[in-house]
């Protein structure tokens, strides 16, 4: 690839890091990352992978601007009320960097479509804030053979992790777990939704940004994957925890005897409660 001096000058500060440089940018250029949920995590998320060039960024949401989402939803302007989430934030990313190729989807992921969207893109990074949307694109990665980046906030709490389970075991020799390693069975309906229980404005800045790192990490195949780790950030005390996350062996999607083949095999919950630590689209 023959960067112009418009394009040296605006990836400048990567291309005199010796662990990207020229062709680091150029893998960036060609990646294509699908964002699930244009909200609270989805915001921070999205500007910083179009400010650093990668070149296709799907979105997917089927939400539309609220004032409530300003608070957080950073992506979003006052003038955008009432417009499709999607709608906004291409606008936004294409206005920030018009070098890139922006594919918005103002739908909602389910079932019926996830394969065949999830399919399009290299690697997904998960913002959604429900248990449903959460289970169906970790079953979705795993099926379609995509690594996924996953954050979630709630209140003053956030967490992120990589899940790569459909590559089996990693150099390490342990078996990659997925979401449903963490979680278990998806929880039944609870009284407490996100809007309930509040986001601190900041939060989603905080793993937004780090889910975008993340991101660019797995594209580039640079330092130490959060995949098999997973990261726990406090906010009030300002702490951040790293914890080891172990594939579960009755995982019944990743584990010794998979009993989910196909999306249409599991059962996703909608009326299931906020996941821990979520905010973002898809809700």
């Amino acid at each position: 690839m023959d960067f112009t001096d418009a394009q040296i000058d605006r990836y400048a500060r990567h291309l005199v890091l010796d662990e990207i440089g020229e062709q680091g940018q150029e893998a960036l250029a060609g990646a294509r990352v699908l964002v699930i949920g244009a909200g609270g995590l989805g915001s921070p998320l999205l500007l910083y992978l179009a400010a650093a060039g990668v070149g296709t960024l799907g979105v997917i949401d089927d939400d539309r601007v609220d004032l409530a989402n300003l608070q957080r939803q950073v992506i979003h302007g006052t003038d955008d009320i009432g417009r499709a989430k999607t709608e906004s934030a291409a606008a936004r990313l294409r206005q920030l960097n018009p070098e890139i190729v922006v594919q918005p989807h103002e739908d909602r992921l389910t079932a019926a479509n996830a394969l065949d969207i999830i399919g399009q893109y290299d690697l997904v990074a998960d913002g959604s804030d429900t248990f449903a949307t959460r289970y169906l694109v970790n079953d979705a990665c795993h099926l379609a053979g995509r690594s996924l980046v996953s954050a979630s906030i709630m209140r003053f709490d956030g967490q992120l992790s990589t899940f790569r389970s459909h590559l089996g075991h990693g150099a390490d020799g342990r078996q990659n777990p997925c979401y449903r390693c963490l979680y278990g069975d998806q929880p039944e309906a609870g009284r407490d939704s996100c809007a309930d229980v509040g986001v601190l404005a900041m939060l989603p800045g905080v793993m937004g940004s780090l889910q975008a790192t993340e991101v660019v990490k797995e594209l580039l195949d640079l330092g130490e994957s959060m995949a098999g780790r997973l990261l726990l950030y406090d906010a009030l005390a300002m702490r951040f925890q790293t914890i080891t996350l172990p594939a579960d062996p009755d995982c019944p999607l990743c584990g010794r005897t998979p009993r989910i083949h196909a999306l249409e095999t599991a059962v996703y919950d909608t009326a299931a409660a906020c996941s821990p630590a979520s905010e973002g689209g898809q809700g």
